[in-house]
């Protein structure tokens, strides 16, 4: 696999599926259209390309367009990479009838011109022999960010703190301090703004739910 050190945009989570099999890199997925009306996920993307910047890779039709202009209004020219698959006509297997364009997206390309596009954004990979401890959902729990009353109000404490979007829903703060920070540094932000951190213990349910 490819070990890339920025961030990767795609259109949609099978996209994100395709590029995973060849890809050691975080995947982001617009959602299609969805990003327009997604304040949160432009913001985070924006947050993401200030380090290496981003990679984005969409379909070879109008839409895919449309959403690469988006993210080139959102991104500094200079953190923002395009990589573009080939026009190929053609249809996915799991879909019933070609798109409207009738090309073929990110997911229907195969392996082979994929790894060829990536591979000269791959990064060496470095073994440290230590492994970055990630901040858990229990964590989350026990310090009042998730499952309370008032957790919305100490989630935008600790954003505004860890300079991230304002408002963001717990799922999305959480992989957002994995994606920026480590856990030392997410218990001293949590330290500047007042947050006791007790020992997590593992809830009944999950108290953040999915989305």
């Amino acid at each position: 696999m490819l070990k890339l050190d920025r961030p990767v945009i795609v259109e949609g989570k099978f996209d994100k599926l395709k590029l995973s099999s060849i890809l050691d890199a975080t995947i982001i997925t617009t959602g299609g259209f969805r990003i327009f009306n997604d304040g949160e996920k432009r913001a985070l993307i924006r947050r993401l390309a200030e380090k290496n910047g981003i990679i984005v890779l969409t379909d070879a039709d109008g839409a895919g367009l449309v959403i690469r202009n988006l993210l080139r209004g959102c991104v500094p020219k200079e953190k923002i990479t395009h990589l573009y698959i080939p026009a190929v006509r053609g249809k996915e297997r799991r879909k019933a009838a070609p798109s409207k364009e009738g090309l073929l997206g990110v997911e229907g390309i195969d392996r082979e011109t994929l790894t060829a596009l990536f591979a000269p954004f791959a990064a060496d990979a470095k073994e440290t022999g230590t492994e970055k401890i990630p901040v858990k959902k229990a964590d989350f729990f026990a310090a009042g960010l998730s499952g309370g009353e008032g957790s919305a109000e100490l989630r935008a404490a600790l954003a505004k703190e860890l300079n991230l979007p304002p408002h963001m829903s717990a799922n999305a703060l959480l992989e957002a301090v994995n994606l920026l920070y480590t856990k030392e540094a997410y218990e001293s932000a949590l330290e500047r703004i007042g947050i006791t951190n007790e020992e997590p213990m593992e809830p009944v349910s999950d108290p953040v739910p999915e989305v």
